[in-house]
């Protein structure tokens, strides 16, 4: 087995095996499920390993070089508007792969009946992130602090809060906790790190990071925007 793909496996199974052999005490005691659903559930952490392994050497491989090759090469082309296009378009089509935000627009979908399209749920939570990206990489060009964005973005929440239909709410934060997913993250991330490197007296590290914090602003403001209009 590949180095790479070894380390990944320990790296799942730490992180899986603790969980996993929680359940199965719990199914020696008075809490213990059926058994063909415990069946079910072996099977299913095997699947959830396999596939956890498959999917975070697959980032490692594929994800984490393009997104820093892309980024890179973004600063040589000397396009404000090309440089906020490409964020913008990576920002969205990371957050309608993201696994946790198709879990999470379901759910919603589901207990509401409905009312809360699962569709148009994803399209504003992936346009509220790719619209902060966007944001950000202007951030990372102009030099200006990060500060500034993170304070008019939640004190934007914070007015919205107040005009946002009461079951909006809480769903606007999830959807904001949701971008934060094994997808998105390492995209935005490899993204704005490779094009603060090629700039010339910056900081990787105050530029490229904080990224996904901001990120993570948009969704929030984008679904109680969405909620405003609905109501």
């Amino acid at each position: 087995m590949p180095s790479a793909t070894r380390i990944k496996t320990v790296e799942v199974l730490k992180a899986i095996l603790p969980l996993a052999g929680v359940i199965i005490v719990f199914q020696f005691t008075p809490l213990q499920m059926p058994l063909h659903t415990f069946y079910q559930f072996l099977i299913g952490v095997g699947m959830v390993i396999a596939g956890m392994v498959l999917f975070l050497v697959g980032i490692d491989v594929g994800i984490l070089p393009v997104g820093e090759a892309v980024g890179g090469e973004l600063p040589k082309r000397g396009s404000i508007p090309l440089v906020i296009g490409i964020a913008f378009l990576v920002g969205f089509t990371a957050t309608v792969a993201e696994p946790d935000v198709m879990v999470l627009t379901q759910q919603i979908d589901i207990v509401s009946g409905g009312t809360i399209s699962e569709n148009l749920l994803i399209y504003v939570i992936a346009i509220g992130v790719a619209f902060f990206v966007s944001m950000a990489m202007i951030r990372i060009v102009r030099g200006f602090p990060m500060k500034y964005l993170l304070t008019i973005g939640y004190a934007t929440v914070i007015v919205l809060s107040f005009f946002t239909p009461q079951e909006f709410v809480p769903v606007a934060f999830d959807s904001g906790g949701v971008t934060t997913g094994p997808m998105a993250v390492p995209i935005i991330l490899a993204l704005g790190l490779g094009f603060s490197s090629v700039l010339s007296n910056r900081s990787a590290l105050s530029d490229g990071f904080g990224l996904i914090g901001l990120a993570s602003v948009g969704p929030i403001i984008g679904v109680m925007t969405m909620g405003i209009i609905l109501h």
